[in-house]
């Protein structure tokens, strides 16, 4: 901020440039010497945000001057091996000498807290990293050097995190895209790439990012989570985790689908708790960010082609080898191309309990898509064939939501009892029903059974697993919606 301005300029080589000492004097010691007069409200507000983009920038450029200077100065062989607690303190500290011998006006938390941002800048990801480390924001959105997003609860709002220049943001994100070896340049703006915590990244940037580097961030949490935790969040009611957990253990071959950020990946997390320890199970991915809960998993994730525009390795290729691994269940992260004619054939082939996730509306749409995609593959097979592929391979689709309120359900779990002709059977077991918007915005709405037994349910008997029956009794399970006075139900 302004206070943290140096009264004396340093040139590149460290050395004290007086002439330029008047244009570095303090804001405050300015103000003081000339107090102005007071300003009409509107020029007011003008002012105080012009202040604070002039504090800021001063803070900018005092913390990459001490940045610089550690660089000069220090010996980063030496900190490399220590522990992050010592790491810090050897940095606080030479940040406290520099701003001493450079006159800089600060305190002790802005020691500390310049040290931790100086940190951040040669071992982390900068601003980025306080975002990363708040485990209430879901995603990170930037657009541009100058406005970073965050997305809470559902609701986006703006952050006061700014990079330096265009430049300090293109840093930051080479950082990212080599630690997992991409690379994102002008001849291949695009990017996926995750975090060392499994969050996932996509990049753009010139010539297609108009306005400069975009990057999305989405973050997933230290812990996976379970069943309870989705329960308690009311994603869904405990009746419908206890059916899905049964499912899934019984080996009946799962597909959730939902829209951006409707809680897919959280939902299969959420899944493998329920696979036996003694499973082998292969995962498949764009970018590696399934966290799952067993012992035995392998991960294979797709790779882009190299600067010639040869070597690219696509989810096609990984289905095909996974099934020569000795895999018990094929996990895909995403379904979106061609793979899912591979993927139908590995749920048909001794597979069973194999799972994925696809983008869709409705459990129908989920359908649709996949015939849409395995004709992608170009192959010489009917429709009709297509269908009977898809309803012998899937026993039960999940339909996860994102509301307009920001809360996340699964608002339809429908089972594929198989074909009549040529149209793909399905019935509904579960479904959410919304029944009102309030006044503040927030969906009331309730879960209900439809009252049709699933067809798996014997599978899942015979299996050895207990599911009480009369959880599909036409009913509303979980909660019920209370309507506050004047909202009608539009159920």
């Amino acid at each position: 901020m302004g206070r943290f301005t140096q009264a004396i300029n340093y040139t590149a080589t460290g050395k004290p440039a007086a002439q330029d000492a008047p244009a570095r004097i303090m804001p405050e010691l300015a103000r003081i010497a000339t107090p102005p007069a007071s300003p009409p409200a509107s020029k007011s507000v003008k002012s105080k945000k012009s202040k604070e983009r002039s504090e800021e920038q001063d803070w900018f450029e005092t913390k990459m001057q001490i940045h610089n200077r550690l660089l000069d100065e220090i010996d980063l062989a030496l900190i490399e091996g220590m522990e992050e607690e010592d790491m810090r303190a050897v940095i606080s500290r030479e940040v406290a000498r520099i701003a001493k011998a450079d006159q800089m006006v600060l305190n002790k938390a802005d020691i500390i807290r310049l040290g931790n941002e100086v940190i951040d800048e040669m071992t982390g990801l900068g601003p980025l990293e306080p975002l990363l480390q708040d485990d209430s924001i879901a995603d990170i959105l930037i657009n541009g050097h100058e406005q970073v997003y965050v997305e809470r609860g559902g609701e986006l709002t703006p952050t006061p995190v700014r990079f330096a220049d265009e430049a300090h943001l293109l840093r930051i994100i080479n950082r990212i895209v080599s630690q997992v070896g991409r690379r994102v340049d002008e001849s291949q703006p695009m990017c996926d790439a995750r975090l060392l915590d499994g969050s996932r990244v996509n990049v753009a940037i010139a010539p297609i990012a108009v306005d400069g580097p975009l990057v999305s961030i989405r973050k997933f949490s230290k812990k996976p989570f379970t069943f309870d935790k989705l329960v308690e969040f009311g994603a869904m009611p405990q009746e419908v985790a206890d059916f899905l957990k049964a499912a899934c253990a019984s080996r009946v071959t799962i597909l959730i689908s939902g829209g951006t950020g409707s809680g897919k990946t959280t939902l299969l997390n959420a899944l493998s708790q329920s696979i036996s320890h003694k499973e082998r199970l292969i995962t498949i991915e764009d970018a590696a960010e399934l966290q799952l809960q067993q012992p035995h998993v392998a991960r294979m994730e797709t790779r882009p082609p190299n600067v010639e525009g040869k070597g690219e390795i696509r989810q096609r290729e990984l289905v095909k080898n996974a099934l020569r691994m000795r895999p018990d269940r094929v996990i895909l992260g995403e379904v979106r191309g061609e793979e899912a004619f591979d993927m139908l054939q590995a749920m048909n082939t001794g597979h069973e309990g194999s799972m994925a996730t696809l983008h869709a509306n409705t459990p129908r749409d989920a359908i649709t898509r996949l015939e849409q995609m395995v004709a992608m593959g170009d192959m010489k097979i009917t429709p009709e064939a297509v269908a009977g592929q898809i309803a012998s391979a899937i026993g039960i689709i999940i339909q996860a939501t994102r509301m307009s309120d920001g809360q996340r359900k699964v608002i339809s779990v429908a089972e594929i009892t198989g074909m009549e002709g040529s149209v793909i059977q399905m019935q509904e077991i579960f479904k959410y029903v919304k029944m009102a918007t309030d006044e503040d915005g927030t969906v009331i709405g309730e879960h209900r059974a439809t009252g049709i037994r699933p067809k798996c349910l014997d599978h899942i008997l015979t299996r050895g697993l207990k599911v009480d029956i009369d959880l599909f009794q036409p009913r509303t399970i979980g909660p019920s919606a209370v309507l506050p006075e004047g909202l009608e139900s539009h159920a």
